[in-house]
């Protein structure tokens, strides 16, 4: 019996958040709206996404010992998520600066502050954590070496699952365990070094690098999976989008559990899908994660 349905690996970040008419140009300055501040980072995103949910999850993470730390922890803690892989220390909370336009695309810079902190050794020092776990989910606004050692501490049948996000090309230690790799289209571009004209040429290009099974997000159109069994196409609910901030995050989240508790991945990511249209549609990150009786009332 496992202790945890998701453990999530990765960052928690403060979100520093403008609303603009349009993103400057280079050299150029904009007026925007009020400064929100909002607790995010794409590993503590997709904790809180899951927790909303109904999963039993953790997160093994660093913050610095500051006002932003506080606030996501806070953050991490009412949505139920479990904290004791949380470090505190090292260096500032992570930062990301987002601007959102009037579509509800977003830009974002981060600082990984405390984030770049998060070492080898303290996943080590977790073993516990990751034996407790069904699922293991892990990002790159952590080092790739951390990411790496999260692949030779996996419990014997335990599953990973990784969002290469920011993308860097990937070595085949990491690439081989992934199940599946969750990429959209400029994270696969970035991995392949290539450009190709459908989802099924970046599927089929993606899965001959090792991974055992590709999950490619598409936005609005929805998502394809693949496997060496085939690829199917799923789509998404039409929704008004407001804010995507988080989407991505949730839809990984979402996937990750459902596989977790034995669905295919076809039927996995057609929640996953639903679970990312319905944050798109509220303003945030974690302030946006819908549960999953949300999810389903789309």
């Amino acid at each position: 019996m496992h202790d945890y349905d998701l453990l999530v690996v990765g960052s928690a970040n403060a979100d520093l958040v403008i609303g603009v008419d349009r993103r400057p140009e280079a050299g150029e300055t904009v007026l925007g709206s009020d400064l929100a501040v909002h607790p995010g980072g794409k590993g503590a995103n997709q904790a809180v996404a899951a927790a909303r949910l109904g999963a039993r999850t953790a997160l093994l993470a660093r913050v610095g010992d500051d006002g932003h730390g506080r606030l996501l922890l806070e953050s991490q803690r009412s949505a139920g998520v479990d904290t004791i892989g949380v470090l505190v220390g090292g260096a500032p909370t992570g930062v990301a600066l987002i601007t959102v336009d009037p579509s509800g695309d977003n830009s974002i810079v981060v600082s990984p502050g405390a984030n770049a902190r998060l070492t080898p050794g303290d996943v080590r020092a977790a073993a516990g954590l990751f034996a407790a776990s069904r699922v293991v989910s892990a990002q790159l606004e952590i080092p790739l070496e951390t990411v790496a050692e999260v692949v030779r501490n996996l419990a014997p049948g335990t599953r990973f699952v990784l969002n290469p996000s920011p993308p860097v090309p990937l070595p085949a230690e990491i690439l081989s365990a992934c199940d599946p790799l969750v990429v959209n289209e400029h994270e696969a571009r970035v991995i392949l070094g290539t450009t190709h004209d459908s989802a099924e040429e970046w599927a089929s290009a993606l899965l001959a690098l090792g991974p055992r099974s590709v999950v490619i997000t598409l936005g609005a159109e929805g998502a394809l999976v693949a496997s060496g069994s085939g690829s199917v196409t799923v789509p998404s609910v039409k929704v008004a989008a407001i804010d995507t901030t988080g989407a991505g995050d949730a839809f990984t989240a979402a996937l990750a559990w459902r596989l977790g508790l034995g669905e295919d991945l076809p039927t996995a990511a057609a929640f996953a899908v639903r679970v990312g249209a319905a944050t798109v549609t509220k303003e945030g990150a974690q302030t946006s994660f819908p549960t999953t009786e949300e999810t389903r009332a789309l």
